[in-house]
């Protein structure tokens, strides 16, 4: 049976293709493409499936140079004319990073999807077959062209540049918390509720791996920061508290930092909101941009990580790499 629609499904690991090993009672990397897709029931009325195997990494064994790879060959096959959209199966730990990259470094009007599992083929309730068949039928969908990178997950549709992993077991863990989901997949119909603005692009190649990221916490001092930057860190991700402050102690780090031209990009730990440089004491928002902090808007230190690795792989200028930063969030 021949269909108009034709989906490249690349699989690059994770729980998705996992099952449990007797030896060691413990999930493990085990089920090829094809064991996954004869799972997902009567996909070929929608779509003519192309496999791609990638990989088969657990989430955590994720890198941003295979994050690189990846957009490669999600680029190669998105451009062609034959191919409606792509997918990628991926580990749900690092799922968002990955989708964030692809997001940022992939202009293409068709879809593309990143699903995963949170529970793998050994255990009842397995939601590999039923997350790919929604991820299928939003890769054919009208509705999904231009919206950039989608996780589709739990019958949900979100954006990777607004989802984060929230929980470390349920079903919706992949939640939008700030703006809620852009739609579901119901009945095997895709449905947005609402559009999303347009999102930054980076056109790059490469990445620069040489990014850390450093949580803030009560009483923290400079010596992590201290350590990142002379041990080679190229930036560095600072998770503060709230608005967009840090303990007075990391203060002399930051600056040491900035002297070292290691470029600083400050996010807050709190889920939702963005940093803002409200506060004028030691360590507060406005003491760190004076210094030559960028702020990073909403961004989760994860996501802020993977855009300043593009960012510094295209320049090492403060001015732009602010601008790719904070234009559109601050004056």
């Amino acid at each position: 049976m021949h269909n108009p629609n034709k989906v490249a499904v690349i699989f690059t690991g994770g729980t998705i293709s996992m099952k449990i090993d007797p030896r060691i009672s413990a999930a493990i990397p085990a089920l090829s493409s094809e064991e996954i897709m004869s799972m997902v029931t009567n996909i070929d009325r929608y779509a003519d499936i192309e496999i791609v195997n990638f990989d088969r990494l657990p989430g955590p064994h994720m890198t941003p140079e295979k994050m690189m790879q990846l957009a490669k060959l999600v680029k190669k096959l998105i451009a062609r004319e034959d191919i409606t959209g792509v997918i990628v199966t991926h580990g749900t730990d690092s799922l968002e990073e990955t989708a964030y990259l692809l997001d940022l470094t992939i202009n293409s009007i068709k879809p593309i999807i990143v699903v995963g599992a949170m529970r793998n083929s050994s255990e009842l309730g397995y939601d590999g077959s039923s997350n790919l068949s929604a991820a299928i039928c939003t890769a054919i969908s009208e509705q999904a062209k231009n919206k950039g990178v989608l996780i589709v997950m739990n019958n949900e549709l979100n954006a990777a540049s607004e989802v984060t992993k929230t929980h470390t077991l349920s079903l919706d863990t992949f939640k939008s918390m700030e703006f809620g989901p852009l739609g579901i997949v119901d009945n095997d119909e895709v449905i947005f509720y609402r559009d999303i603005t347009k999102h930054a692009h980076i056109e790059t190649e490469n990445i620069e791996s040489h990014v850390d990221l450093i949580k803030a916490a009560a009483g923290m001092d400079s010596r992590l920061i201290k350590y990142c930057v002379d041990s080679g860190a190229k930036g560095i991700i600072i998770e503060a508290m709230g608005r967009g402050n840090v303990p007075p102690a990391m203060v002399e780090g930051i600056q040491y930092a900035i002297d070292h031209h290691v470029i600083i990009v400050m996010v807050s730990r709190c889920p939702m909101g963005r940093v803002l440089d409200t506060y004028g004491y030691e360590g507060a928002g406005r003491n760190l941009r004076n210094l030559g902090v960028i702020l990073g808007g909403n961004l989760p230190g994860q996501k802020a990580r993977i855009k300043l690795m593009l960012a510094l792989s295209i320049t090492k200028e403060k001015k732009i790499l602010k601008e790719i930063f904070e234009k559109g969030f601050y004056k």
